[in-house]
C-alpha cells in the first residue's frame, strides 16, 4: 500500500514504542505491549493507513484497560477496514515527581468538580467544613435517625397529625403518656402517715406498725389512676383510709362513715381505681386478695389432641371409633389435673352363631377413673388409679366386631382387641353354631364369652353333646372385664341358644320352651359409664337365637359399644347370626378449673 510521507515506526525515538495490527473489519479493540499513559489518551498517536486518528469517545477512538485491568488497550468507535494497517505509538514518556511547596496551590488552581469522593479521605469531613442549613431532608438515609441522635424532648409542633399510632389507632399528645404503673417505694406506716397520691403511680403499702391514709387529688381528671398494694399483708389489723376530696366510688361508696374516704381493710388487697367523672367519680377496676384467687390457675394443664374432642364442664373428651393417636403435648402440674388420665377402652363383640346358635360374646370392658380430678359417674368394673401419660405420641388400636358367620351350622368370629398405651381390652368370643358338629358348637372365650352352641336336634350331628360356653375376663385382669356365656344342654325339640357373656353379668343358658316361638335367652348385662359425659351402656352380651318359625329374634349390635352379635333363629334360611359391635376407646382428663 502506498503511503504519504514516512511510515509511522520510523519516527519512533527513544523511551517510545511500536505496535502494528491489521483490521479485519469488526475487531475495534487492540492491545499493546506496554503501558500507556497516565497522561491519558491525548498522549498516544494512532494512525489508519499512515492516516493519524483524533482520540475521543465521540472520534475515532479511546484508550482503556485490557482483560488483567491494565491501561493497554485500544478501543476503536468503528472496526477498522479489513486489511487496514494500524499503527499505535507510545511515547514512553517518564513521569516526573514534581515537588510543590506549602500552600501553592489556590483554589483558583483547581477547575469547577476537580476535587471527587475518591480524592477525600476518610473522616476527613468534619461538621466545622460543614455550613448552617446545609443538611436538608434529602441527605439523609431512610431509617438514619434513631433514639440515641434525639435529645430531649420532641414537641408537638414537630409532629404531624395522626403520626403516632398505638395498635393502629392514631391517638392526639396533648399532654404527658404513662406507659404502665409507675411503681413507688414502700411506704411504711409510722402511726401518722399521710400519703398525697400521684396519678399513674402505684404504691405498696405496709401498714404493720399502724394506719395509712391517702390523700387523692382535689380536682382529678378522667383517666387518673391510683394503685394500692398491701406490702406487709397486714391490711386487716391497720387499714388503709383513702380520702377522695369529697368523690364517690363506684357512683355510691362515699367512703368510711365521717371521714369522706375509702377503706382497704383485707389482707394482701391490691386495688386499682380510676376516676371517671364527677357523677361516677373513681372506678374501682381490680380489687382483689391472694386468697381469693385460684392457684390453679396458674398452673399447667394437660393438653392433647386426637380423636374427636368434646368438653363436659371442666374435663376434655377424645373419642376414638377407630385407629388414630392420642398426642399429648403438656401434662397437667396443679392440683385437679396432673400426669394421669381416665379411660375406658372397649374391644369388639363376637357376632352370634347361625341356626339358633349362642349369642356373641360381649367385647371386653376396662375402665380408669383418675379420681377425684374428674366428677363423672363410672361403672361397676371401674379401676380407680387412671393411667400415667407422658409428653408423646400414644397410638390407639379399637377393635372391630366379630363378621357374620357363614350358612348353618357355622359358628359365629371372634371380636378384636382394642388397645389405648397399657390397656388392653380383650376381644369378645364367638357364639356356638346350632346343630352343629363337635366343637363347632361351643362357645369361645374372650373379653366376655361367648355363648354356648344352640339346639341340637334329636338324633341330628353332634346329637347328644351340649354346646359349652365360652369364658370371660380372658386373658384376666382386674377388675374383671367381663363374664362367661350360657351353655346349652342336649334335647329335643323348640331349644334356645345360650346368651353371650356381657361386661358385667354370664349369658343365659339355653333351654327347651313350649313351642318355637317361646322367646330368647339373654346375653350378659353391660356396664354404664358416664365417661363420655352421658349416661352409655357398653359390652352387653348378645341373646341366643329361638327355634322359631319367624325368622331371627336377635337385633343388630350397636356401633361402638362393643356387644355381642345375636344367635340367628332357626327360619327363614339364611339364618345367619348377627355381626358383633365395634370397640370404641374413650380418654377424659381435666383441663381448666
Amino acid at each position: 500500500m502506498a503511503y504519504i510521507g514516512k511510515r509511522p515506526e520510523d519516527l519512533v525515538r527513544g523511551n517510545a514504542t511500536y505496535n502494528a495490527f491489521t483490521g479485519d473489519g469488526s475487531t475495534t479493540t487492540f492491545d499493546v505491549t506496554n503501558l500507556l499513559p497516565d497522561g491519558g489518551q491525548f498522549d498516544v498517536e494512532v494512525f489508519v493507513d499512515n492516516v493519524r486518528q483524533e482520540a475521543g469517545s465521540s472520534k475515532s477512538y479511546t484508550i482503556g484497560q485490557d482483560g488483567s485491568g491494565d491501561l493497554k488497550r485500544v478501543t476503536f468507535n468503528t472496526a477498522p477496514d479489513d486489511g487496514a494497517e494500524i499503527y499505535v505509538i507510545n511515547p514512553g514518556r517518564e513521569t516526573s515527581l514534581i515537588t510543590v511547596s506549602d500552600d501553592t496551590i489556590t483554589t483558583a488552581k483547581l477547575n469547577d468538580s476537580a476535587v471527587t469522593t475518591a480524592k477525600l479521605g476518610a473522616d476527613a469531613v468534619t461538621g466545622a467544613k460543614i455550613a448552617d442549613d446545609a443538611v436538608d431532608s434529602e441527605h439523609l438515609v431512610d431509617g438514619s435517625v434513631d433514639n440515641v441522635h434525639l435529645s430531649g424532648s420532641i414537641a408537638n409542633a414537630k409532629l404531624a397529625n395522626s403520626s403516632i399510632t398505638i395498635n393502629g389507632t392514631s391517638v392526639s399528645l396533648g399532654g404527658s403518656i404513662t406507659a404502665g404503673t409507675d411503681w413507688q417505694a414502700v411506704v411504711v406506716a409510722d402511726g401518722s402517715t399521710q400519703l398525697t397520691a400521684v396519678a399513674g403511680r402505684g404504691y405498696f403499702l405496709d401498714t404493720n406498725l399502724g394506719v395509712i391514709d391517702v390523700k387523692l387529688p382535689t380536682n382529678p381528671s378522667r383517666g387518673d389512676t391510683f394503685v394500692f398494694a398491701d406490702y406487709g399483708n397486714n391490711f386487716a389489723t391497720n387499714r388503709v383510709v383513702i380520702d377522695t376530696g369529697g368523690k364517690l366510688i363506684d357512683s355510691t361508696v362515699g367512703g368510711e362513715p365521717g371521714s369522706g374516704g375509702f377503706k382497704l381493710d383485707t389482707n394482701g388487697q391490691v386495688v386499682e381505681i380510676v376516676f371517671a367523672d364527677d357523677t361516677a367519680g373513681y372506678v374501682i377496676t381490680q380489687n382483689s386478695a391472694p386468697s381469693d384467687l385460684d392457684a390453679e390457675s396458674y398452673a399447667t394443664y394437660t393438653e392433647a389432641t386426637g380423636g374427636t374432642v368434646t368438653t363436659s364442664g371442666n374435663d376434655k373428651i377424645h373419642t376414638f371409633t377407630g385407629d388414630g393417636c392420642f398426642v399429648v403435648s403438656a401434662v397437667g402440674n396443679c392440683a385437679g389435673s396432673g400426669d394421669k388420665v381416665s379411660y375406658l377402652v372397649v374391644a369388639g363383640g363376637g357376632s352370634g352363631g347361625a341356626d339358633v346358635g349362642g349369642g356373641g360374646g360381649a367385647g371386653g370392658f376396662r375402665e380408669g377413673k383418675d379420681a377425684p380430678k374428674s366428677t363423672y359417674t363410672v361403672s361397676p368394673l371401674n379401676a380407680p388409679a387412671g393411667l400415667p401419660i407422658s409428653v408423646g405420641t400414644i397410638p390407639v388400636s379399637v377393635g372391630a366386631g366379630g363378621a357374620v358367620p357363614g350358612a348353618p351350622p357355622q359358628k359365629g368370629n371372634a371380636g378384636s382387641n382394642s388397645v389405648f398405651s397399657t390397656i388392653t381390652s380383650a376381644g369378645g368370643g364367638l357364639g356356638g353354631g346350632g346343630p352343629a358338629p363337635g366343637t363347632d358348637k361351643n362357645g369361645g372365650n374372650g373379653g366376655s364369652g361367648g355363648g354356648g352352641g344352640g339346639w341340637t336336634r334329636p338324633g341330628g350331628p353332634g346329637s347328644g353333646d351340649r354346646g359349652e360356653p365360652g369364658s370371660g375376663n380372658t386373658p384376666p385382669v382386674s377388675p374383671p372385664q367381663g363374664g362367661n356365656g350360657g351353655l346349652v344342654n342336649p334335647g329335643g325339640s323348640n331349644w334356645t341358644g345360650a346368651g353371650g357373656g356381657g361386661a358385667t353379668g354370664n349369658g343365659a343358658d339355653g333351654t327347651q320352651v313350649p313351642t318355637q316361638s317361646a322367646g330368647t335367652k339373654d346375653g350378659g348385662t353391660g356396664a354404664t359409664t358416664h365417661i363420655t359425659g352421658s349416661p352409655v351402656t357398653y359390652s352387653a352380651g348378645g341373646t341366643g337365637g329361638n327355634d322359631q318359625s319367624t325368622g331371627p329374634n336377635t337385633t343388630t349390635a350397636g356401633a361402638n359399644t362393643g356387644t355381642g352379635g345375636g344367635g340367628a333363629g332357626n327360619y327363614p334360611t339364611p339364618n345367619k347370626g348377627n355381626a358383633g359391635g365395634k370397640g370404641i376407646v374413650v380418654i377424659r382428663y381435666k383441663f381448666q378449673n
